[in-house]
């Protein structure tokens, strides 16, 4: 967990160097709290450009699962990353990434197994309407066939009676 951690921080302690040479060589004089509020700002911009087309088209085809799926994922990683750091600081507990994978895995296993609730309960759901439907489009057509058969036999009675 600590190499996973310290190759994270020695990764974005090069992005933050390489962004202050910048500021530096371009004279542009920002402090650390202005170029955290410039480059956060447009990450996080980026990201909702490149996120919101994905998350319109699973909303018009109605992929709310999906969408409380991504959101819910994302907390999770956050919570237990939070979680493992905390206990780090405070003492609390081993840091240890092992349990940020056991704690998302146990959000996926018990996520697959009411996504297949909902899915199975869907699928009846739609079944049954199926058949309701297939029933009434029966009885409608028993209907018309006896409406038919019933003006049949007026026309032969008719017929008859002439």
């Amino acid at each position: 967990m600590k190499e996973f951690l310290y190759g994270i921080v020695a990764i974005i302690a090069e992005i933050h160097t390489s962004l202050l040479q910048l500021n530096d060589e371009y004279e542009l004089y920002f402090n650390d709290k202005e170029l955290h509020f410039i480059i956060i700002g447009l990450l996080g911009m980026a990201m909702v450009i490149a996120i919101y087309p994905i998350f319109k088209m699973l909303a018009k085809k109605k992929h709310y699962l999906t969408l409380t799926w991504i959101y819910v994922f994302t907390l999770i990683i956050v919570i237990t990353f939070a979680i493992e750091i905390g206990q780090k600081v405070s003492n609390t507990g081993n840091m240890d990434f092992g349990d940020i994978m056991f704690g998302v895995v146990g959000f996926l296993a018990m996520y697959i197994v009411y996504a297949a609730a909902v899915t199975m309960i869907k699928l009846i759901g739609k079944l049954i309407m199926m058949i309701a439907n297939h029933n009434k489009s029966e009885n409608v057509s028993s209907k018309s066939r006896k409406r038919i058969e019933d003006e049949d036999d007026e026309e032969y009675e008719e017929e008859d009676d002439e």
